[in-house]
């Protein structure tokens, strides 16, 4: 295994395993906030934000929308995303009959519990400004099934996706009928995003996986680059109940000679990660280590951050998003794409910096601490797990002047919700509690037991309804006075975000 940058003077290949141990060792010892200087407790009022998020309304032609519904009824009648058979076997079967679209273009693969998706969209706009025709693949959506697949940094037309389903559908109904069970819905959708970008086409395409890793749908794309994100615990019943556990399912986008820009990670995670690395040959990049973040500064509408990369150092790079989270994002996306590039290994040289910044300023992350609202403030910010609770609760606070703070809470009943509410428990001075459309979501009064336990019954405030949850939520910001500084947060759940989107007058 080699690091990036490589060392021109070693001669000699060092034995494989000793490797592993001495980046075990370091990866134990190091400080996990090397390389992190932290921003201070200035703030600044947020008045500004991020470009318009793409999130597409339906489809204005009738017949078009109603030719997307009847596609978003079929693919309703497969197994949905948290009904799972292990295996690649289905989609490897499709991919096959399709004539592998997924091998006539290079990929970058991304991982992680949390931030693959605000990273997959940082890695899609660096791309595109070093003019890459990109596509991406991520879920799940926040408003519209079509988001999912994205060309050129837009969200696939409605029309263009509904072609993609009838191209696709009697290969879909072969494989059918070959397998034991059907192709999933995730699995149907994996097909399409590689089908349309072989037609597109595409030259270089960005992939979220679904759950996992090993058995992900996506992962029958051998990926260049090979992203992980944060590793915490989420899908324990799936993936495993301790970070190895986890890691060693995410190690299966880890392929044969590929660069892996690993964001930092606790021990055992990394310890799986790294082994993985060491044993199919793969280049490793670390934060905090081969990449990072320098500095970050609060800024009007986001924050404006120095990265390091693999290739030097890039200055007063702003990013349109908040929090130090997505931060470290930028980090990963960027030492990805300089990777993708040979930045560090080929090529000594870092990416233009005007073309860096200019990337950066542009990316929008829908669902994410997304400003929909003003007088008083309403963010929205899709955290459906403890870790992401914590990381969007430290945001909030720094990013904005709330001087209280009303929490909307829908979350699935798969999810660790109590993790999830005692982590917003220190921001929220009150919390509505309510649920989403969704199957899945946890019955308001069963969330409503669990949030009196963490907050006390005065803070807590039962709407089943998420359309009085929200005029609930915004009442009580009010209560101290147009000019006082209250705010709401709506989160819990994508779905939750993606109702109150559209509910507040988005897409």
């Amino acid at each position: 295994m080699s690091e990036l940058p490589p060392d021109p003077s070693a001669d000699d290949q060092p034995d494989p395993l000793h490797a592993f141990d001495e980046i075990v060792a370091e990866e134990t010892t190091r400080d996990p906030d090397l390389a992190v200087i932290e921003a201070g407790s200035r703030t600044l009022p947020t008045q500004g934000g991020p470009p318009d998020a793409d999130v597409p309304a339906r489809p204005a032609d009738p017949e078009v929308d109603k030719a997307l519904r009847e596609v978003e009824t079929e693919l309703a009648t497969r197994w949905g995303e948290t009904k799972l058979e292990p295996s690649v076997a289905r989609i490897a079967a499709l991919m096959d009959v399709l004539g592998e679209p997924q091998r006539s273009y290079p990929s970058i693969h991304i991982t992680g519990t949390n931030g693959k998706t605000s990273t997959a969209r940082m890695i899609e706009a660096l791309l595109g400004a070093f003019e890459l025709r990109t596509g991406r693949y991520t879920s799940p959506h926040v408003q519209s099934i079509t988001e999912r697949i994205s060309l050129d940094g837009a969200p696939i037309a409605a029309e263009r996706f509904i072609e993609t389903y009838q191209d696709i559908k009697p290969y879909v109904e072969m494989v059918d009928a070959q397998q034991e069970y059907r192709l999933s819905f995730f699995e149907v959708l994996t097909g399409m995003a590689y089908a349309a970008f072989a037609d597109a086409p595409v030259d270089v395409a960005v992939v979220e996986v679904g759950m996992g890793g090993s058995w992900d749908a996506t992962n029958v794309i051998d990926g260049d680059v090979a992203v992980v994100t944060p590793i915490d615990l989420d899908h324990t019943d799936r993936l495993g109940s301790t970070h190895a556990e986890i890691a060693t399912e995410k190690a299966g986008i880890i392929k044969q000679d590929a660069t892996v820009i690993l964001a930092q990670q606790p021990v055992d995670a990394a310890q799986v990660l790294l082994k993985k690395a060491v044993d199919v040959d793969a280049t490793v990049a670390r934060e905090g280590l081969e990449f990072g973040v320098v500095d970050r500064q609060v800024a009007v509408g986001g924050q404006l951050v120095t990265l390091r990369g693999l290739g030097g150092e890039y200055p007063e790079v702003y990013l349109p998003l908040h929090g130090a989270h997505q931060a470290h994002n930028a980090a990963v996306a960027l030492a990805a794409v300089e990777a993708f590039f040979g930045v560090g290994a080929q090529r000594p040289e870092p990416l233009d910096l005007d073309t860096v910044r200019k990337a950066f300023a542009a990316v929008a992350s829908p669902g994410r601490l997304e400003v929909v609202r003003r007088s008083p403030t309403v963010v929205l910010d899709a955290a459906h797990n403890p870790a992401g609770a914590r990381a969007t609760a430290e945001a909030i606070g720094e990013a904005f002047q709330f001087s209280r703070l009303i929490g909307v809470v829908g979350a699935s009943g798969d999810k660790n919700v109590r993790g999830l509410l005692e982590a917003f428990e220190p921001v929220f001075a009150e919390v509505v509690v309510t649920q989403n459309s969704s199957h899945r979501a946890m019955d308001a009064d069963e969330l409503a037991g669990i949030a009196v336990e963490v907050f006390g019954e005065e803070r807590v405030q039962v709407e089943p309804r998420l359309p009085d949850a929200l005029e609930a939520a915004i009442t009580l910001a009010e209560e101290e006075g147009e000019f006082a500084g209250g705010g709401v947060l709506v989160t819990g759940s994508v779905i939750t975000v993606g109702e109150a989107r559209l509910l507040l007058g988005r897409g």
